[in-house]
Parts: C-alpha cells; sequence; structure tokens
C-alpha cells in the first residue's frame, strides 16, 4: 500500500529505537531482563507495527496498525518516565527521546486521520 521507508514518523521511529538501545547500555545490568527488555520490545514495534500496517492491503488496515504502533509509544513513554522515577537517568537525559515519542504521536494521529474513510 505505501513505501513504509519514505514516511517521515517510521523514520523517527527508527531513530527511536537508535536512542533506546544506547539508553538501555546505562541501566543496572539487574534490569537486563526486565525494564530493559521491555524498553527495548516495544520501541522496535513502533516502527514495526507501522511498517507492517503501509504494507497491508486497505487503509482500514493500516490505520488499525498505525494505532498499535501509538499504543508502543505510549508504553514506551511510561517506561520512561519509570527509568527517571526508579533514579537510573536523570530526566533531562530523557527529556530529547520523551520529545520525540510525543512527535511520532502527534504525527501518527495526523496519518490515522488522513486515511479516514
Amino acid at each position: 500500500m505505501n513505501k513504509y521507508e519514505n514516511l517521515i514518523v517510521w523514520k523517527k521511529a527508527m531513530d527511536v529505537v537508535e536512542e533506546v538501545y544506547k539508553l538501555v547500555k546505562v541501566l543496572p545490568d539487574d534490569e537486563k531482563f526486565g525494564l530493559s527488555s521491555q524498553i527495548k520490545r516495544c520501541s522496535v514495534s513502533i516502527p514495526s507495527n507501522i511498517a507492517e500496517g503501509a504494507g497491508r492491503n486497505s487503509k482500514k488496515e493500516f490505520k488499525n496498525f498505525l494505532s498499535y504502533a501509538n499504543g508502543s509509544t505510549t508504553e514506551l513513554e511510561t517506561q520512561l518516565l519509570l527509568v527517571i522515577r526508579l533514579g537510573f537517568v536523570e530526566k533531562e537525559n530523557i527529556e530529547p527521546l520523551l520529545q520525540l515519542a510525543t512527535e511520532i504521536k502527534n504525527m501518527n494521529f495526523a496519518l490515522q486521520k488522513s486515511l479516514q474513510l
């Protein structure tokens, strides 16, 4: 349906994944199979769902997968806030990633709106 590689929202979601993988390297080792793993999984889910939706056969299906990507973005935001609350990373070091997540959600909502049936 769409070339997902051309979507700016997908490109920004890929940037989020890169930044998340850098972030989890500074988290405590005992979080390797807990919070670190979950943060990585939900971040990877964002561009993956955008790509999968773009490869579907209808606007309705694409819109559904964009919704899943938004859910994963919100999940990521929550986990980043937990990283701050647990004292693993200072807020100012997470803020750019949180801002990028907000930007992705806004772009994603706009894309969903453009797909109205």
